[in-house]
């Protein structure tokens, strides 16, 4: 027994336990304060009995009935002594005893006072209406102890909880956290008690002395409520022990993902362990330990780092670009040296090799050549409706004249020298209509073919997002590929139609014979378009373009370097072999 007087008043204290006893002390100097003060209870005075539980819900319910009983005999519902008005009962040992308690005093509708209980399911006020506490709810100690784990980036953690309610309710944490994993072999070890008492007994040396290989660090110590705040209580001597080891607390066995990666599962580990891996192709991640990458808009592409998505690049061949302006000043250059040829004929046409070489077909050829020079500015530039149109169109038909006028040229040679024999027919076709009906008749060939093409599906620009990474390709998209290889097929045919018919022609007399000049011309010719197609197939963005141009010069250069050219030299330079005499001997 053990005896307390206060105010002159005799309480007595069944085997108080030692462990609530400061709780005793403050409840006591509380009420006497309170009966002192007259002016919080004038004219009342508070008397109390204290009853210790000792944490067993036998004695706490005892204790409870003879309370309400009045007597040394607990009857429930029965008065059996002299009963002083009762306020309210204050508890606070344990969860378990409050809860048991709140049940009861709930149905007689008795308030029940606790200060230091904490578990949050006593905020029901439908299951226990008479039940008021001091302290908030395990709820904001749940959350100061995410808050801790969060902020030293645990993703290992061991829990310790008593063996009740509220330590199972404390072992869920992971319903706030739901990237921690809880485990008995953690770095970090969380201790939870609803009293808040570090439990030293424990053989938490062998976490510092023994630690297991994710252990960096340790940090021992406890939440207390303390004006209004929960607040980190550690232990002084542990942390020294900590200290001695490492002072950075860690409790991971991954090191955290930074953006531009992602977290995948490590093969053997927990779930909380996982390998960094870089974002797939075309992916991010903008924020650490993402467990997935997103992708980017189709019109991005990631930055370096892969950890936001930047719009791709659009290329196509420009004029500002080197390739692009090498491309532009050499067309220009044969576009000018073509013009100073028709110039050359023009003034000489009088001459005898002029007109020996069918004068007006010369001239139709080389206008045909400036304009094949000039097409390839329509390859250039950003790609728009009008110039995909133009561009295989005009080319053709273009190229189609040119190659007509060379065959009609051919045609004409073989005509002119047999016209000679005496007695052949070939006399009535010695003049320039057969030479036009050729040009007009394969010219308009292509032409219903670019037409046919242009009318079922023509070409159209596009932005191709696929054949160069992190790029967007502007180009035209040739529509009918029936129609494109049609127009190049029937250039071709009339390239070999004018080859063949040059190279059986290419022993006639040299003086009056161009033949050999347009069978090495056709050569080179074919053989850049041979070349052209396997190319043209293989390249990709703005080099297909320019495989095109440079296809496109290199075929009409070799139209007018090996068929005007000599004829220019003898023209400008050997003036006395520009004679009638000459040509015809």
């Amino acid at each position: 027994m053990t005896f307390l007087k206060v105010t002159g008043i005799l309480y007595v204290l069944d085997e108080l336990n030692p462990r609530n006893y400061q709780n005793v002390l403050a409840f006591i100097f509380a009420v006497n304060e309170i009966n002192r003060n007259p002016h919080l209870l004038p004219n009342i005075s508070l008397g109390f009995r204290i009853v210790d539980g000792c944490s067993c819900e036998e004695r706490a319910v005892t204790g409870m009935f003879d309370i309400l009983s009045g007597g040394n005999t607990p009857v429930p519902n029965f008065h059996c002594g002299f009963l002083h008005n009762l306020a309210a009962i204050v508890d606070g040992i344990s969860s378990k005893v409050t809860i048991l308690l709140a049940q009861l005093l709930g149905i007689s509708k008795i308030p029940q006072i606790s200060y230091s209980t904490l578990d949050p399911v006593l905020s029901d006020k439908v299951r226990f209406p008479s039940f008021y506490r001091t302290v908030p709810s395990d709820i904001m100690q749940y959350l100061a102890i995410v808050q801790l784990v969060k902020y030293f980036s645990w993703s290992w953690v061991g829990i310790l909880v008593s063996d009740d309610e509220s330590g199972l309710k404390m072992s869920q944490l992971n319903k706030y956290m739901k990237q921690v994993r809880f485990t008995n072999t953690a770095g970090a070890k969380v201790y939870f008690d609803e009293h808040g008492d570090m439990p030293l007994e424990f053989d938490i040396l062998n976490w510092i002395v023994y630690p297991n290989e994710t252990l960096n660090g340790i940090i021992v110590g406890s939440f207390a409520y303390q004006n209004g705040f929960f607040n980190l209580k550690m232990n002084e001597s542990l942390i020294r022990w900590s200290t001695a080891f490492n002072q950075t607390p860690q409790s991971a066995c991954s090191e955290t993902c930074t953006t531009g990666y992602r977290k995948t599962p490590k093969a053997g580990y927990p779930a909380c362990c996982y390998d960094c891996i870089p974002c797939p192709e075309g992916a991010i991640s903008n924020q650490t330990d993402m467990e997935l990458c997103f992708q980017c808009q189709e019109n991005q592409w990631p930055n370096t780092k892969g950890n936001a998505c930047v719009f791709k690049e659009i290329i196509y061949l420009s004029y500002g670009e080197p390739l692009g302006m090498s491309l532009a000043l050499i067309s220009i250059l044969f576009f000018l040296l073509t013009s100073l040829t028709l110039l050359i004929f023009t003034i000489y046409r009088s001459t005898a090799i002029v007109k020996a070489n069918n004068r007006d077909l010369s001239y139709l050829l080389l206008l045909s050549l400036k304009t094949c020079f000039l097409c390839n500015f329509i390859f250039m530039g950003h790609p728009i409706h009008m110039t995909c149109i133009l561009r295989q169109t005009v080319f053709g038909v273009t190229f189609s004249i040119s190659l007509s006028t060379i065959l009609a040229k051919t045609v004409t040679v073989i005509i002119a020298f047999h016209a000679t024999k005496p007695r052949t027919r070939l006399r009535t076709f010695l003049g320039p209509y057969v030479a036009y009906f050729i040009v007009i008749f394969c010219s308009l060939i292509q032409v219903l073919i670019s037409a046919s093409w242009l009318g079922t599906y023509p070409p159209f620009p596009q932005y191709n997002m696929v054949d160069e990474v992190g790029k967007i390709i502007a180009e035209c998209n040739e529509g009918s590929k029936l129609g494109f290889y049609s127009v190049l097929g029937f250039m071709g045919l009339l390239a070999c139609i004018s080859f063949i018919i040059a190279f059986f022609a290419r022993n006639l007399p040299d003086n009056f014979n161009e033949a050999k000049l347009i069978t090495f011309s056709m050569l080179v010719f074919c053989s850049v378009w041979v070349s052209f197609i396997p190319a043209y197939m293989s390249t990709k963005g703005k080099y297909v373009v320019a495989t095109e141009i440079f296809a496109i010069i290199a075929s009409s250069m070799a139209l007018l370097v090996c068929i005007f050219i000599p004829k220019c030299y003898i023209i400008l330079l050997r003036p006395e072999r520009n004679t009638k005499v000459c040509i015809r001997n």
